[in-house]
């Protein structure tokens, strides 16, 4: 009768299950928790639910914890408008609310721009679509939409339950009614419309359920379609857009962050349902997006020849590599992480977004010769995202900081300094001023990997200068409670946009760092590279690394310290403790991969074998077994029986489509049948949420598992607003 702990009903373990994987035995005694409806699934998940509960009873700031979190979020959410003749469209999440709705202002087209404070005051805008008022329970969230080229029509996406295979529907923007019939089971997919004749777009399904995978033209009043064009491979992401209103691009990303295919077709040299497809780049290592400029030609962001990213630029009509001309060159030690072509017909520019150890900077440079023109004026040290063209060759783009919320700036031609969109809007809630700092560490081969440090003014932060030399580390600081967070996934680099969550763990007198490990995409494709498929075992010594060195630099003490990670995230940080039980007190792994030689069978895993490798491989096999949590886990239980690890929280979601509910599952069944238990407190603990999945959410929801979770973490680090420190602790 194992698996069992204090005032839990017993659950009696069937049988295991054995595999023999390349000549190697694979035990999974807890493989019957990948059945979510078995009815020992659902007992045993009963169990889990009381376990979180009599624990998070002694979490003394949840309450605290979730007060400040919302008053954080206690401002406007806009997204950057989009603009239609007549029209402009945005997504606006009133303060308080649970979900962002779309709304549309009716202006004349000389103050598209959104310059006039008049004509898009917030209260002028009519609701377009708003899922709270379409489904009352919070379960539905609008998920992604595209007006057509008219202003007439808009596509909208939805889907409910957190299953992210949702509901893709054409409204009228005058009224919201439904035109034609729906799209159902459509993952997240893109949507372009044709630029005339009948009312018809091309979406896009990532997956066989309804139809093959690859890009579907559909009439929208009848809902009529024809298979466009199939994907070139297995497990492959297609995507597909209108450039100009008359160029279609087809993309095909092969596995996340690593190459991109894509090939581009002129809609007025035949009918759209049989597009003349031509490539731009196919079968190159490079991943690579394009837009066109308001000069016709094509400009492209890859990574051919810059892991750092440049923006090369060709004529339409001769799309291959071998026309293409560097337009910006890359920058060593700066990702270019975004741009978007504006200015003039006559007088091009590019507005270019790069990034540097999370924080982003933004220049306009001349479209023709690449040369710099001027330094946009961000508000902060932050991220920027989504930047866009406007009609009047104005860009749009989000921006926000660890202090404030994301808001839409809206740069003027010839600008340098953004303004805030829409004009009045209110500004973000106060907050605590926050240091930043940088701390570099040896990794197990001597690689050098950077960790930044955000501590709130006043809270025992160390000099803005630690950690800056070559092989330096912080000077002595007051230790503090510290969550360390990585992520190390699919080429990603982590960017220090707003959470309130961390924000409200800040003001309370914490520590936050983040660990930019291999495997991300935080200094450089090689960087992402070094850190994934074989190599991925080097991206958890990375994170051993960073919080070996957050020790020794006094920053925080052994028991003061919580990992943090989410699904890539989490499979790292339960990575780290699972070969390090001894490397903190706390971990937080939210909708994490565990079970590494099953993760190919179980939500999206057949699609990250770029990343991840194969079991299929013998090679990749021993890899993905050396540092498989669940595998550690156990093996760790017949080795070292009743072994102390970490405390560990897990988060599962009911409807996770992408990393799949069982592997927390799996994953919590076997710490508690192989760890030691402390004071009576299980070693592990499970918050199952049903109706959610991986992705969007209601906000109250949302609220609920952040002030949970890091409830949990200044639980087990010791956290408190009372505690001693070198400045008072924000109110």
């Amino acid at each position: 009768m194992r698996n069992r702990v204090p005032g839990a009903a017993p659950v009696r373990e069937p049988s295991s299950v054995v595999d023999t994987l390349h000549g190697r035995p694979v035990p999974d005694p807890y493989r019957w928790l990948e059945s979510a409806d078995d009815p020992r699934t659902l007992r045993w998940l009963e169990e889990r639910a009381r376990d979180h509960a009599r624990e998070a009873a002694g979490w003394t700031l949840r309450d605290r914890l979730d007060a400040r979190i919302r008053r954080h979020l206690d401002a406007d959410l806009w997204s950057a408008p989009v603009h239609r003749p007549g029209l402009l469209l945005a997504t606006v999440r009133p303060a308080g609310a649970e979900h962002p709705r779309l709304v549309a202002f009716d202006v004349p087209d000389d103050v598209l721009s959104g310059a006039s404070p008049a004509a898009v005051r917030a209260d002028r805008a009519r609701v377009v679509y708003d899922p709270a008022a379409a489904d009352p329970s919070g379960r539905t969230t609008l998920d992604a939409w595209e007006p057509d080229p008219t202003g007439r029509l808009v596509a909208v996406q939805t889907s409910a339950g957190g299953v992210e295979r949702g509901v893709l529907r054409v409204l009228r923007v005058a009224d919201g009614r439904q035109v034609g019939p729906a799209v159902r089971g459509v993952r997240y997919s893109h949507v372009a419309w044709t630029p005339r004749g009948p009312c018809a777009f091309y979406y896009v399904r990532r997956d066989d359920e309804g139809g093959a995978r690859g890009v579907w033209l559909r009439r929208a009043a009848d809902g009529t379609e024809v298979f466009v064009r199939a994907c070139s491979g297995p497990g492959t992401v297609p995507g597909v857009r209108v450039l100009g209103g008359r160029l279609l691009l087809f993309t095909e990303s092969h596995g996340t962050g690593h190459r991109t295919d894509l090939w581009l077709a002129d809609l007025e040299a035949g009918p759209p349902e049989a597009p003349d497809l031509r490539p731009v780049q196919v079968g190159e290592e490079a991943e690579t997006e394009a837009d066109l400029g308001p000069d016709g030609l094509l400009y492209l962001r890859t990574t051919l020849d810059a892991p750092w990213r440049r923006i090369c630029v060709t004529h339409p009509d001769r799309p291959g590599p071998g026309n293409w001309r560097e337009a910006v060159p890359q920058r060593e030690g700066e990702t270019l992480d975004s741009f978007a072509p504006c200015g003039t017909a006559g007088s091009p520019e590019l507005l270019v977004v790069r990034t540097r150890l999370g924080i982003d900077s933004a220049t306009v440079h001349d479209a023709r010769t690449g040369a710099p023109v001027r330094t946009v004026d961000l508000p902060g040290e932050g991220m920027v995202s989504g930047p866009a063209t406007a009609p009047d060759g104005s860009v749009f783009l989000n921006y926000a900081d660890v202090t404030a919320q994301q808001r839409v700036l809206r740069l003027a031609p010839g600008s340098s300094r953004p303004l805030s969109w829409p004009p009045g809007a209110a500004p973000p809630p106060p907050a605590p001023r926050v240091e930043r700092t940088v701390l570099w560490c040896r990794s197990a081969d001597g690689t050098r990997v950077p960790v930044t440090v955000l501590t709130a003014r006043g809270g025992g932060a160390p000099p803005a200068s630690a950690g800056n030399g070559p092989g330096t580390a912080a000077p002595p600081a007051e230790p503090l409670p510290t969550l360390l967070h990585a992520y190390g996934g699919f080429g990603r680099p982590r960017r220090f946009g707003f959470s309130a969550t961390v924000l409200a763990w800040l003001s309370l007198g914490g520590r936050y760092a983040v660990a930019h490990v291999r495997g991300g995409g935080d200094i450089g494709r090689a960087w992402h590279l070094a850190g994934a498929g074989r190599a991925k075992p080097r991206a958890v010594e990375d994170l051993v690394a960073a919080a070996d060195a957050l020790v020794a630099a006094r920053l925080c003490e052994r028991p003061g310290l919580c990992l943090s990670g989410g699904s890539a995230g989490g499979l790292l940080v339960l990575a780290a403790a699972a070969a390090r039980p001894d490397l903190c007190s706390a971990v937080i792994a939210s909708a994490p991969l565990a079970d590494m030689a099953r993760f190919e069978r179980l939500g999206l895993g057949r699609m990250w074998t770029r990343e991840f490798g194969t079991v299929a491989d013998p090679a990749d096999f021993a890899a993905l077994m050396s540092y498989s949590p669940y595998h550690r886990v156990l093996e760790g239980a017949v080795r070292t029986p009743g072994l102390r690890y970490p405390s560990v929280l897990l988060t599962g979601f009911d409807g996770d489509t992408r990393t799949d509910a069982a592997h927390p599952r799996k994953m919590c069944a076997a710490l508690l049948a192989a760890a030691r238990s402390e004071e009576g407190r299980p070693p592990a603990l499970l918050r199952y949420e049903r109706d959610v999945g991986h992705g969007p959410r209601a906000v109250g929801r949302a609220v609920g598992l952040a002030a949970d979770a890091h409830a949990f973490a200044a639980h087990r680090t010791g956290l408190s607003p009372r505690r001693p420190a070198r400045g008072r602790p924000w109110p």
